[in-house]
């Protein structure tokens, strides 16, 4: 099969003084994609969105709190769309014992991520979600260490990477949403009931609560702490 991934990303620098840095990854078979898109936008009408309005977990407020738990109800009643995170615990980052730079680390992390998805037999598009002015540069740097990692030197595997603006993508709104929640339970500094009422929602839908690993064979909401956590 064929499949589209979109990845996002937060917090993944060094030193910004948040604890936890997290990969996520929204993906689903290629052929599903427009539906998928499709249904995110009739969501939007319902609640009297604009079509190119951008689902953010930044933008959740009381007002709009129904609106993202349909959302959030759609990615779990939709079983062809799957979502996966890694979440670092940066207290526990040691770069000099293991002699790499942040930035290596950071492949890493995505290769950590992606690689529990890909498998041989399947052809995979990716999608990134990039906030700065290295986006070549990582979109180069990620296809060489996935393509290599798996010895896919011919790329027959992953067969894209490429950066995307996340308004334009309903999928990867989705995927913006998770990983924020995946942030919100693991701080004490952020006071929002909306966002709250979000996160128990995805609680109660995934059956989990969020804090600690899921088993690796997850298929639906699947979590990985890296450190010591979980």
């Amino acid at each position: 099969m064929d499949f589209n991934i979109y990845c996002d990303e937060s917090n993944h620098l060094e030193r910004d003084k948040v604890p936890h840095m997290v990969l996520g990854a929204v993906f689903v078979p290629t052929e599903k994609v427009r539906k998928v898109n499709t249904r995110i936008r009739e969501i939007k009408a319902k609640h009297g969105l604009a079509s190119e309005f951008e689902a953010k977990w930044t933008k959740i407020s009381p007002a709009k709190i129904d609106f993202y738990k349909d959302l959030v109800d759609y990615f779990f009643d939709d079983d062809d769309i799957h979502f996966r995170a890694i979440l670092i615990d940066k207290s526990h980052l040691n770069h000099e014992r293991f002699q790499q730079t942040h930035d290596e680390f950071y492949y890493k992390m995505y290769f950590e991520l992606l690689s529990k998805i890909l498998e041989p037999a399947n052809k995979y598009f990716i999608y990134l979600d990039i906030k700065d002015t290295q986006g070549r540069k990582k979109v180069a740097k990620l296809w060489e260490v996935l393509s290599n990692n798996m010895y896919d030197f011919r790329r027959d595997i992953v067969k894209n990477i490429q950066q995307v603006k996340s308004h334009e993508i309903g999928i990867l709104q989705i995927a913006d949403i998770m990983i924020g929640a995946m942030q919100f339970v693991n701080r004490n500094d952020i006071k929002s009931d909306a966002k709250k009422q979000l996160v128990e929602r995805i609680r109660e839908r995934s059956g989990y609560d969020l804090k600690k690993s899921t088993l690796l064979l997850e298929k639906k909401t699947n979590i990985f702490y890296w450190g010591n956590h979980g």
